[in-house]
């Protein structure tokens, strides 16, 4: 049988079009490259502030999973990598993220916030070693580190993000100016909030379930000490034997808790005489809403607490 002969360019066009047919059924879709410069930050707080003051116009990284505390949790090498790729890397300062002093960072792109309030940091005498989660063994010693919880402190690792952004993307000045106008009422208004719920206890003894409150204990002048409790675990004989001894010298009849505990915890702390009140930390971020609406959950149950004080039995 005799064979038609195509025209050259006719040929190598077909053949062009079948290995662009071919090649484009062996390779998946590409997704969009996204073009914003990328900020990663070590705890969640930090990539709220980042986010509210870059807008839309940077993507802000926050790799910690949900289920670990930032604190401890350890990234793998290739997310040290993308650590090491971003535009800049917040970190919280006050011996946060551990894991940071042992990689090799770009120090030029590295934005301690609290560096300009460090004397104001809090020296952690607590040298407790314990576990909890999947984090394992760690001490709260050194230095306390949430350091968020204190709105004016809040404000100033705010204020040390919004300079980082301002040097490093000068195009985005007026917004990230603007932005951080709003962010800083927001958080004062947090700040009125809470002194005027916190000054109801006055000198009254308190309890922290775990020694994260420093920060929190000095801007609003509370009264407190600290144990190792875990929301989802209930206290053994020794934690309740510990308490009975805490509470002979310090009657406390409140303990904050960082997180929604089992009721069976409440209903031990109940027959000591003390009361739970949930005043979430937001360390990392949370399942609904921002940080912001975490502290706003945390001021209305302090409300609530103040309404069942103020309210006669009835």
């Amino acid at each position: 049988m005799r064979k038609l002969r195509l025209p050259v360019a006719i040929a190598i066009g077909l053949t062009a079009c079948g290995q662009n047919e071919d090649n484009a059924g062996d390779s998946a879709p590409q997704a969009p490259v996204d073009p914003r410069p990328v900020v990663y930050a070590v705890n969640y707080p930090l990539a709220w502030m980042a986010e509210r003051l870059g807008g839309d116009a940077i993507r802000v990284e926050f790799p910690a999973p949900a289920d670990e505390d930032p604190a401890y949790w350890q990234p793998t090498p290739d997310q040290i990598i993308e650590f090491q790729n971003a535009a800049l890397i917040l970190l919280n300062g006050a011996g946060y993220a551990g894991w940071v002093e042992e990689a090799t960072l770009p120090n030029k792109r590295l934005i301690d916030t609290t560096r300009q309030v460090r004397v104001r940091l809090i020296r952690d005498e607590d040298e407790a070693t314990h576990s909890h989660g999947p984090d394992g063994y760690h001490s709260h010693g050194d230095w306390a580190f949430t350091t968020w919880l204190d709105p004016t402190m809040a404000i100033a690792q705010a204020s040390a993000i919004r300079d980082a952004f301002v040097v490093t993307f000068p195009e985005l000045t007026e917004d990230v100016n603007a932005h951080y106008t709003v962010l800083e009422r927001d958080l004062k208004k947090l700040d009125a909030q809470l002194k005027e719920l916190l000054s109801q206890f006055g000198d009254e003894p308190l309890l922290f379930s775990h020694p994260v409150y420093q920060y929190l204990e000095r801007r609003y002048l509370l009264n407190a000490r600290s144990v190792h409790w875990e929301p989802d675990q209930v206290p053994g004989d020794a934690d309740i034997a510990e308490l009975r001894e805490i509470l002979a010298e310090h009657p406390a009849k409140i303990m904050l808790w960082e997180d929604y505990l089992l009721q069976m915890t409440v209903d031990l702390l109940e027959a000591e005489g003390v009361r739970s009140l949930v005043f979430r930390t937001a360390n990392n971020r949370p399942d609904e809403g921002d940080y912001l609406n975490v502290m706003r959950d945390n001021v209305a149950n302090l409300e609530k607490l103040r309404e069942e004080s103020v309210t006669p039995p009835g």
